[in-house]
């Protein structure tokens, strides 16, 4: 059985997880600074023409993504989401637009609070859509 690791260990497996990806499709990949506000990861390709900025949310189960009390926070190219990342990694890539069109929003005591539910994002066209990205290659 494995042991619950720690929030911060559960992001930076999700991190590199996504990181490794990128670099088989030949992208230049430096992840930024962990909890630092905005993207996680800036990667770009082989002649140094294209930047890519990716939004990372890594989960150790398949469970709704939480993304805070405004969707302005929303920043990036992609999205990617990466559950079960101790086990069996999936990962789902999406838009900012496709992140903000299916997210979910709750109010209590007037506080809002988004997120996004997993039938929201594990979807087909999502899962392992590493092709949305493209090659770094170019």
């Amino acid at each position: 059985m494995q042991a619950k690791l720690d929030p911060h260990v559960i992001g930076n497996v999700g991190l590199y997880y996504c990181c490794y990806r990128l670099s088989l499709l030949g992208w230049n990949v430096m992840p930024t600074t962990r909890n630092a506000r905005g993207v996680d990861i800036i990667a770009y390709n082989a002649s140094g023409s294209t930047f890519i900025r990716v939004q990372l949310k890594a989960l150790s189960k398949r469970s709704a993504v939480p993304l805070g009390s405004s969707l302005n926070k929303i920043a990036g190219d992609f999205w990617v989401i990466v559950n079960n990342v101790v086990t069996e990694p999936s990962a789902f890539v999406l838009l900012p637009s496709e992140v903000k069109q299916r997210a979910g929003c709750n109010e209590k005591d007037g506080q809002v609070s988004y997120w996004l539910d997993p039938p929201r994002y594990d979807q087909e066209a999502f899962r392992d859509a590493w092709h949305r990205i493209g090659s770094g290659q170019a």
